[in-house]
């Protein structure tokens, strides 16, 4: 295989795991708000169901389900507050994405000018432009911030199939619903 066969098949799967990471953290709010609510009538076994679909279908992870394992309706219930955490975390990523489309693709649509104080003013290219290019490593990092936390996420769900998780597991997901929220507060106090 070439180099730049190889390159084009690594970037592709890049671009594959990101769109996947995307879809799959949209899905971690609903489908959390949907298991604390039916779980503690009897829907822990669905729920789980539908974590390991998630997994398996959006992320193209292979099932995990140990023969004979259960998850009690207590496991699912953390699961799924865990992942509500998480899915609350992603709103920022996914943000930044709606973002480097409403104010960098679309800029000149969705802003009507003058352009005069804007990036790359006066002119409406010149403005359109730098807010594209400038969109571009926050639309990276925040695909990448999407991958990272669907990759956690698939980790809580093993769990949820009797794997044992890593001791960074817990501790990381706590700290990333802390760190989202102090960059959100900071956001907020910003504009």
């Amino acid at each position: 295989m070439s180099a730049t066969t190889t390159a084009t098949v690594h970037r592709n799967r890049i671009i594959r795991r990101a769109g996947r990471s995307l879809a799959y953290c949209a899905t971690l709010m609903p489908v959390a708000l949907f298991t604390l609510a039916t779980t503690p009538v009897g829907g822990a076994d669905a729920a789980v169901a539908r974590w390991r679909g998630l997994r398996t279908g959006l992320l193209g992870a292979p099932p995990m389900a140990l023969p004979g394992r259960r998850a009690g309706a207590l496991a699912v219930l953390g699961h799924a507050l865990l992942s509500l955490l998480l899915g609350l975390v992603a709103l920022l990523p996914i943000g930044v994405e709606l973002l480097m489309v409403l104010r960098g693709v679309l800029y000149g649509v969705v802003d009507p000018g003058p352009y005069d104080h804007s990036w790359g003013g006066p002119s409406r290219a010149g403005a359109w432009l730098a807010h594209f290019l400038v969109g571009l490593p926050m639309a990276a990092a925040g695909l990448a911030a999407l991958i990272g936390i669907a990759a956690v996420h698939q980790r809580l769900t093993r769990r949820l199939d009797g794997e044992r998780g890593p001791a960074w597991l817990l501790p990381t997901t706590l700290l990333m619903a802390v760190a989202g929220a102090v960059f959100f507060v900071a956001w907020l106090h910003q504009i």
